[in-house]
């Protein structure tokens, strides 16, 4: 049994394309090939078995496995993976990689994308987060960013097995190309939250957990079995739905309110008290502090996100930009004051400790916030329409070890919507000229000619710190405690074959397939 943090009922969703898919990328539907977004390695074959750039970019030649079938019998073939990219491209509200190639089958095991120019960061994209879905099924449905696929056919390791509101369950694919998996099948329930996975996992019902419990330090000791992995990774964000243009309201779509905010938070206190001293630093640049240190722009006014508040500074930010404090202590502009709603997940116990923490720290800068607690596809929902102030959230990382994925993924005037239409991952509906430009330069040169990327990672580095869209709070330790003694295979400190994180997709996948049960 595997808990992620969802609560409430769970929604009958296996389109790996819609929010709170269940299991969809890389459990049920794959990509042509895994990338290990945690160490830099080559890319791992799934349904793919090879590729390769013409010289100058515009050319993606893929050559993919043979032999493979869908669930349903039916054999995999170019045509799918075509199918699917033209999905892509026609469907914005699926196209949260950006993808603009055109694709052609020139046999059943070969595809060839042609791009108008330049697209070798495409690449990771293309093959590490799309997943490929069957044509003889998907063709009929009218629109498949409403299509929530109750039944699945996919081409990977699991199936589903059964569905209720409290739980769902996937089961081996015995017909999978490289043999039915050891894990025969996966439980995936819905608790009332963190502490009510921690009670399961006290009694050992529950074999894998991402999230917090009390008392990190103490893991094995308490949880006799259990093994616990942290990763930091993620960068911890309070989103904004921050461009007016695009429907969003409230004081936050101003960015002097945004970059005071930043300045008002005490990055220390909020580890200690919500995440147990688990996060680490964090950058206004939203690059990586270790990993990116040598893209990480010199004009920025800050490398790294200050672990103490600065009251005076929030202040000098919204008083230059016209606030001014009222009776009530808190900061307000043309009568209107800077009252906004906080929402988090009910049941994330670290989130709403963050956010009730965040909520008295601004407090003392004039901001008020209150904190609002949502069941999972309630925030979700809210999350992609845009009907929301400000959530806790975190931003993922691309395919590959470069921060050019975070920027195309939440930056890209190309991954939002106006408010009330489905946003691609760029949820804050940020649009800036500058930064879409940047990207598309980027998009143009290889990965490993680091000295002309760099003027592009400066324009965006820096307008992103002045904007402000997703306000930078931590980088986030990503909590699993898993059960050594029942299963081996797990990733290790030594081996993090794939980032562990029971919600990753599709590095989850690459767990399952490495676990082995012990019989115990």
């Amino acid at each position: 049994m595997v808990y992620t943090g969802a609560t409430g009922d769970i929604q009958p969703i296996f389109n790996p394309y819609l929010p709170g898919s269940l299991g969809g990328g890389g459990m049920i539907f794959e990509s042509l090939f895994f990338y290990n977004i945690v160490r830099n390695e080559a890319p791992r074959p799934r349904l793919g078995e090879s590729f390769s750039w013409n010289d100058d970019g515009t050319e993606l030649s893929i050559t993919l496995r043979s032999g493979v079938n869908w669930s349903d019998g039916r054999p995999f073939t170019a045509k799918d993976v075509v199918f699917t990219l033209n999905m892509i491209a026609k469907y914005k509200a699926l196209n949260n990689t950006g993808y603009r190639g055109k694709a052609t089958a020139t046999d059943d095991t070969h595809v060839v994308i042609k791009f108008d120019e330049p697209s070798f960061l495409d690449g990771p994209q293309i093959l590490g987060r799309i997943w490929i879905v069957p044509e003889h099924k998907w063709k009929d449905f009218p629109d498949p960013t409403k299509e929530q696929l109750r039944e699945a056919v996919g081409t990977g390791p699991y199936l589903v097995d059964d569905l209720k509101p409290q739980a769902f369950t996937l089961k081996a694919n015995p017909g999978y190309r490289d043999g039915e998996p050891a894990v025969k099948k996966i439980r995936f329930p819905s608790l009332s939250g963190n502490q009510s996975g921690a009670t399961a996992l006290k009694a050992g019902q529950i074999d894998w957990q991402t999230g917090p419990v009390p008392d990190i330090a103490n893991v094995e000791q308490s949880y006799p079995g259990y093994k616990l992995i942290i990763t930091p990774l993620n960068q911890m964000v309070m989103d904004t739905c921050a461009n007016a243009d695009l429907g969003c309201k409230g004081p936050q779509t101003d960015p002097a309110v945004r970059q005071a905010m930043y300045y008002a938070v005490n990055r220390t206190q909020l580890n200690a008290l919500a995440f147990e001293n688990t996060s680490a630093e964090i950058s206004p640049s939203m690059a990586l502090v270790q990993r990116d240190q040598a893209v990480m722009s010199g004009r920025l006014q800050n490398k790294v996100a200050p672990m103490q508040p600065d009251p005076a500074k929030a202040q000098q930010i919204l008083e230059s930009a016209g606030y001014a404090k009222g009776a009530d202590g808190i900061y307000a502009k043309d009568g209107k004051p800077v009252k906004l709603t906080l929402k988090t997940v009910a049941g994330w116990t670290d989130y709403i400790t963050a956010a009730d923490t965040l909520s008295q720290q601004l407090a003392k800068s004039g901001i008020k916030v209150t904190a609002q607690q949502l069941s999972y596809n309630e925030w979700a929902g809210a999350r992609q329409r845009g009907d929301f102030q400000l959530m806790l959230d975190s931003l993922f990382q691309g395919p590959a070890a470069d921060p050019f994925y975070v920027y195309s993924y939440f930056y890209s005037t190309d991954s939002t919507d106006k408010v009330g239409g489905a946003a691609g991952n760029n949820v804050s509906r940020f649009s800036d000229p500058e930064v879409d430009k940047a990207l598309a330069e980027l998009k143009k040169i290889d990965i490993s000619d680091t000295a002309p990327r760099q003027p592009y990672f400066d324009t965006i580095q820096t307008r992103i710190e002045q904007a402000m869209p997703y306000i930078p709070l931590l980088t986030q330790g990503t909590i699993n405690i898993y059960n050594a003694g029942k299963f081996t295979g797990w990733p290790a400190k030594e081996d993090l074959y794939a980032f562990p994180a029971a919600w990753q997709a599709p590095d989850a996948s690459e767990i399952y397939l490495r676990l082995k049960p012990t019989g115990k």
